[in-house]
């Protein structure tokens, strides 16, 4: 009796502990208390990954071969069955008490079983002050998108912390090589030193402590986390520290850029050795491991490119012989002399810009005519860069290169797909299509798709809103062939002004390829309905976004005119045209000021609260006010050209930064109107106080989205 007793504990006991660790449960009641009473998950083994939907009584049942389908067949039905979808902008919704019901089973299953997120750039663009709380409603973003393969990079500065410590350095220079919160994307791909630190303490202590919470949900949900392996980087002076016999580079943009060891050295086995044992302490070992050892490299020419690859992979296979190394498709990366003679399955590719510029073998300004061989990869859709805000898509660009893939024999170790963004939390359609591909076999069009998606976003069928998401998909977010700008069109408010504002940052590549008179349209139809769905979150913030795209476009108008103007040497055209713009910059804060996700302040309450002590809040803030700014200091702000590349059209800045430039501007232009000399101004000068400064920003949206969004547009577009 008492032997059955205690089995029937130990099984009760057991089963508590296997239902507490079940991450749906969690993921269930994140979303809505109660949540996952109304489910009921089952487990099923399957050939190839897949979700299934079905009915028991009134409970939906989602069924999969892993937690990270469930939850992906989660998603599905909250969207197409509930018309609930889950986006950045909203990761909680109240579910109906009875959820709508399942009257046929429905089946999706996909042979893409690797699906990877993040590009290192959204480390430090989106990602940079994240804390736990964020963190865990990524991770649970990530599960309902179906992302089971994600880079997770961060605390590798604690790793290089504790090796260099090892190597003799101390303390003060290994601070002097790693960078700050904000710049840790770039000092990883090699590209500067120290630049936005030297970081405290605390910093290494709570980020070691944030990324094993990080690991520790991935795994329960059975995501594999991708490492930061080890590739070659060393500081600068590991020359005269170490006795290394290293390769330099030049300066990146005014920047000292980390030295090169080269993987055929003799000590590059120790110092890789030693990088992965301090790693494996701290974060334990995986399968995948990200190198990109000749990112953007300018002096590589004397690298021996095969012998390199195959001691970077012996170093990697040293930690885990099963393990896989992640590598980069992007410009001549990776190079072929060194992946020729590796194994399939060594290597998996992210073909980082497939929506654009795909490199696999279809047409591309970097089609690889052999695409990348015997080689597992992965399509990626890069989509933004800088984090900058803009509406922009390749909708049919994206469908017509991911269904080329189907039976091309370029194609037939594709593996998967990826989100290879460098900034995140914007334009959550594309991010919706993109997620959906690997589990829709047959091609579809962006008009069919886009119905069902704006159900699922709003709950509603509108024809109004139909009409306006029409209008944009078939314009801005259908960014055509031949057109490689890198992200959106970029708001022309945020521009350092001269006579000839195109793009904002150096490096966009931007052309016109949409009429900026239809986003005017999509805006006005959103805001005609906009009373009739005040409260409905996404509804609020696509209004607010779209509205925002309108504006930017009325600005870029009103500024052509205003240059017009002044080329006429018409004074009183110019004075009211220059005010217009200026007026148009003010109601473009007023709207961002009404949701959080659009506010300067966000960002920077997210870094303030990391800080543990007042010095420690300011270096955080400092971080955040550098990066979206001049990025740098004068040498590369002014010549470096990376001034404004993180551009953002937020509340606050837009007031505080953006308007102060123009409005000095055209206060030289009127002053050259009426005959007094041409005055140059000192952008950087203007700029440099604004990142000094600690004036507070708050986060909380003020005013109502509907009535603002009313406001503005009618303002601006008289």
């Amino acid at each position: 009796m008492k032997t059955k007793l205690c089995l029937l504990i130990l099984l009760i006991v057991g089963l508590s502990v296997q239902l507490s660790a079940n991450p749906i449960n969690g993921l269930l009641e994140r979303i809505d208390k109660g949540a996952s009473k109304k489910f009921v998950i089952e487990f099923k083994k399957g050939a190839d990954d897949f979700f299934e939907l079905d009915q028991k009584g009134t409970k939906v049942v989602v069924r999969g071969n892993n937690y990270v389908n469930i939850a992906t067949g989660i998603n599905w039905y909250l969207k197409y069955y509930a018309g609930i979808q889950l986006s950045w902008n909203g990761m909680q919704a109240k579910l109906p008490q009875v959820l709508p019901p399942v009257s046929r089973k429905e089946r999706h299953e996909t042979s893409l079983s690797l699906r990877y997120d993040f590009n290192y750039c959204t480390y430090s663009y989106t990602m940079a002050f994240w804390d736990w709380e964020r963190w865990e409603k990524e991770i649970d973003w990530m599960a309902l998108h179906g992302i089971n393969l994600p880079l997770a990079a961060v605390g590798q500065e604690c790793i290089w912390f504790n090796m260099l410590q090892k190597l003799g350095y101390s303390k003060d220079e290994i601070n002097r090589f790693i960078a700050g919160p904000a710049f840790l994307a770039w000092w990883a791909m090699n590209n500067l030193e120290g630049w936005g630190g030297p970081n405290p303490d605390s910093w290494y202590v709570q980020q070691e402590a944030l990324q094993k919470k990080i690991l520790k949900r991935m795994r329960e949900y059975g995501i594999k986390p991708v490492f930061p392996g080890y590739s070659g980087m060393v500081p600068h002076d590991a020359d005269e520290k170490l006795g290394l016999n290293l390769t330099k580079s030049d300066l990146w943009n005014g920047f000292t850029r980390p030295a090169f060891l080269q993987p055929t050295d003799v000590r590059f086995a120790e110092i890789a050795d030693l990088y992965y044992q301090e790693q494996e302490k701290l974060f334990g070992k995986v399968d995948y491991y990200s190198m990109d050892p000749f990112h953007e490299a300018e002096n590589a020419a004397s690298v021996d490119f095969d012998a390199a690859g195959k001691a970077i992979m012996a170093a990697m296979k040293k930690v885990n012989p099963k393990a896989t190394w992640v590598v980069q498709g992007w410009t001549e990366n990776p190079r072929p002399e060194m992946i020729k003679n590796m194994q399939n399955g060594d290597l998996l590719i992210l073909d980082l810009f497939s929506e654009c510029r795909p490199m696999w073998g279809i047409p591309s300004i970097w089609k690889r005519d052999k695409g990348y061989e015997q080689h597992n990869w992965l399509f990626c859709m890069l989509l933004n860069f800088g984090g900058n805000v803009g509406l922009h898509g390749r909708m049919d660009q994206l469908l017509d290169n991911f269904y080329l893939t189907k039976n091309n024999p370029l194609a037939v170790h594709l593996k998967g797909i990826g989100l290879t963004m460098e900034g995140a939390e914007n334009n959550p359609m594309m991010f919706e299509l993109m997620c959906e591909l690997p589990w829709r076999p047959e091609k579809f069009t962006k008009e069919e798709w886009l119905k069902d998606y704006l159900f699922a976003r709003y709950g509603v069928r509108d024809e109004k809103i139909e009409k306006a998401w029409t209008l944009l998909a078939n314009t801005i977010y259908n960014c055509p062939f031949g057109n490689n700008q890198q992200g959106p069109h970029e708001s022309i408010f945020c521009g350092r002004p001269s006579l000839n504002n195109f793009q904002a940052s150096s490096w966009s590549k931007m052309k016109n390829y949409y009429d900026p008179t239809v986003t005017e349209e999509a805006a006005r139809l959103m805001v005609e309905v906009a009373d009739k769905y005040r409260g409905n979150n996404n509804f609020e913030y696509d209004l607010v976004d779209i509205v925002r795209q309108s504006l930017s476009d009325k600005g870029r108008i009103v500024y052509n005119r205003t240059i017009a103007d002044f080329k006429s040497f018409d004074k009183r055209s110019f004075a009211r045209d220059s005010r217009k713009f200026l007026d148009i910059l003010l109601l473009q804060d007023k709207l961002l000021g009404t949701r959080s996700e659009f506010r300067v302040g966000r960002w920077i309450e997210q870094a303030r609260n990391l800080g543990t002590t007042p010095e420690e809040k300011d270096l955080y803030e400092w971080n955040a006010r550098v990066q979206i700014t001049t990025w740098g200091n004068r040498v590369c702000a002014d010549d470096g050209g990376l001034r404004d590349y993180a551009h953002k059209e937020w509340n606050g800045i837009l007031r505080d930064f953006y308007y102060k430039r123009w409005a000095a501007y055209w206060q030289t232009l009127q002053d050259q109107l009426d005959g007094k000399p041409e005055v140059k101004l000192d952008y950087y000068a203007m700029e440099e106080p604004w990142t000094l400064a600690k004036n507070p920003y708050s986060s909380v949206p003020e005013g109502s989205c509907v009535d603002v969004a009313k406001e503005v547009f009618e303002k601006a577009m008289r």
